[in-house]
């Protein structure tokens, strides 16, 4: 088939959930795809199968994990995104991989540093504990230079305020003070969201 072909049925099975679990070789056997485009779309859709389906996927992981070492952002950010959503399925698969994603919240590129919050707040929805020591690198990205990361960033604070307040409390006087002064209105809303959580 053709790039295109091969997208488009993608595409089709994206929608199509009921085949997911029967199609999961097939679409990790696109990992060798020549194609960028069907890379990045195969590894998408195998971190959705991966959590409806995390052990079927288990497989996969090494050829999953691989990407985070390519030089293009899109593949790193949807290797961070796939294993963000397996772990979310079941964290014991990631974990051999876990604490190589911090060096992701340096990432040069803005999108693989937003990746890697959007995973780690997959991952910490049903595993909140092993953030307990690594509050503080989110903290950094309250500051980042790119503003979709800092209007995220919050949002693992949000996450883990309802999972495990006492991770959050000692950031709670810059998360009050981003909610009242700083300058971009998304960040505010995200921060008093925050806020909110850990005080209740």
């Amino acid at each position: 088939m053709t790039e295109s072909e091969t997208y488009k049925g993608l595409s089709v099975l994206t929608k199509s959930r009921d085949k997911w679990e029967e199609s999961i070789p097939y679409v990790s056997s696109l990992l060798e795809s020549e194609s960028v485009k069907i890379q990045a779309k195969a590894l998408w859709l195998l971190g959705e199968m991966g959590l409806a389906f995390p052990h079927k996927v288990g497989d996969s992981l090494p050829a999953i994990a691989s990407f985070l070492g390519s030089r293009e952002p899109l593949l790193r950010e949807r290797a961070l995104n796939a294993l963000g959503r397996i772990g979310r399925g079941c964290f014991p698969l990631v974990e051999p991989y876990w604490a190589g994603l911090f060096r992701f919240a340096h990432d040069e590129e803005a999108k693989v540093r937003l990746a890697f919050i959007w995973a780690s707040e997959n991952i910490a929805t049903n595993t909140p504990d092993p953030y307990g020591d690594h509050m503080a690198v989110f903290a950094e990205l309250l500051h980042d230079s790119d503003d979709r990361v800092r209007m995220e960033a919050p949002e693992m604070f949000r996450v883990l305020g309802k999972r495990r307040p006492k991770f959050v409390k000692p950031f709670l006087n810059i998360l009050q003070w981003m909610a009242e002064h700083d300058a971009h209105p998304v960040v505010r809303i995200h921060c008093a969201g925050a806020v909110r959580i850990i005080e209740k």
